[in-house]
């Protein structure tokens, strides 16, 4: 039998099982069915654990990339199921990890009168099915699938454990994109401008090269008082295609499936443009009007000084710091940019992983830096 050893997983497994216990008891009140099971403290204890012991292995010099599902068989529609169901262990996890580490591939874990096995691998999963995900050695992210996407319920990387606060989505400041990575528009289509917000911020995140995207008002030009002219990359007439997909539904073909596609490939194009030295600026009409700028203060402005950061994660502080505490250059300039543009709201992604959403706060009357790397995992 085997026995849990990663001291997190049972320090964190009760906030995690209260977590899910109360999404489903919200779901099952508003009459939604197909709902996921709710995990109890010993399957998420040894799923957090065997997860972590397996992320730390090797198999043919690859570290594993395996993501969890505790669900039945008869929950999933056409599972892939063994004639054998594995235990619960990090080794056959380890060596299983090569057919299950691209996207959307869940091994199941569930148990049937005995102790917690892998039945086989799903791809579709009920709603608030409780995942854990190997994001990379020793770092796992518990998530919810919720609307078709998943939302991070805590990050564990060694020691360290962050819960998310979603509470923080019904704060004023709080973004409509934080909003979106919280889980707060789950129900929405992929194509809602958050949602597309977020799709942004994870392939700005995903190239490595670190970025900056500016979204300004598409009916102000007072923008450019804030940029260097002359403008290198100048896009002209502004390019539209992501705009015009999200003006398009989704069902335009029969399933969606080909527009989700464009989606996601327009969205890779402009979240490349970020890769190159400067910022990318997009309209609030999802027009692509430069890329490669570079940010200066207005003429009638002063440098900014502090800005108000905050993370989204329990028992996190709120702490006022010079920007350039952040990261560096970038994320000063993108400050000093919503400091003087103060409709607009910058991304910033560094080449270390950290991401960043900067917005004028009118409550603080700062600039707001909202700290979402651990959302985006």
């Amino acid at each position: 039998m085997y026995q849990p050893t990663y001291s997190v997983a049972r320090a964190v497994a009760g906030r995690v099982l209260e977590h899910f216990a109360g999404h489903l008891e919200v779901a099952r009140a508003s009459g939604r069915t197909n709902l996921a099971p709710a995990p109890d403290t010993d399957a998420v204890e040894n799923m957090i654990d065997v997860a972590f012991w397996a992320s730390l292995r090797r198999e043919e010099g690859h570290s594993p990339r395996i993501s969890l599902a505790y669900v039945s068989p008869d929950q999933v529609g056409l599972p892939l199921r063994f004639r054998d169901p594995l235990g619960l262990h990090p080794v056959p996890l380890a060596k299983l990890a090569p057919a299950v580490e691209r996207a959307s591939i869940h091994l199941g874990v569930w148990r049937d009168g005995g102790p917690l096995r892998v039945w086989g691998t799903a791809r579709h999963l009920p709603a608030y099915c409780f995942v854990i995900e190997v994001a990379a050695s020793g770092l796992l992210v518990v998530k919810q699938q919720a609307g078709g996407k998943f939302i991070n319920v805590a990050v564990l990387e060694g020691d360290q454990i962050k819960v998310v606060n979603e509470h923080e989505a019904a704060h004023p400041d709080c973004p409509p994109v934080l909003q979106s990575l919280l889980g707060f528009d789950a129900s929405g289509p992929p194509g809602r401008p958050a949602s597309v917000m977020v799709q942004l911020a994870a392939s700005m995140r995903s190239h490595g090269h670190g970025g900056t995207l500016l979204r300004i008002p598409a009916d102000s030009s007072t923008w450019q008082e804030s940029i260097v002219s002359p403008l290198l990359y100048t896009v002209d007439p502004p390019y539209p295609e992501l705009a015009n997909l999200i003006r398009r539904p989704d069902d335009s073909d029969e399933d969606g499936l080909e527009w989700q596609d464009e989606l996601r490939h327009a969205v890779d194009a402009v979240a490349g443009l970020t890769a190159v030295d400067g910022a990318t600026v997009l309209n609030d009409r999802y027009q692509v009007l430069a890329f490669g700028v570079k940010i200066r203060p207005r003429s009638t402005s002063v440098p900014i000084e502090r800005v108000v950061i905050t993370e989204p994660i329990e028992g996190s502080a709120v702490w006022r710091e010079a920007p350039a505490r952040l990261g560096g250059t970038r994320h000063l300039s993108a400050a000093q940019f919503v400091f003087d543009q103060r409709k607009a709201v910058a991304l910033v992604a560094s080449q270390d992983g950290n991401f960043t959403i900067f917005r004028w706060s009118e409550t603080e009357q700062m600039v707001h830096a909202h700290r979402v790397e651990a959302l985006l995992l």
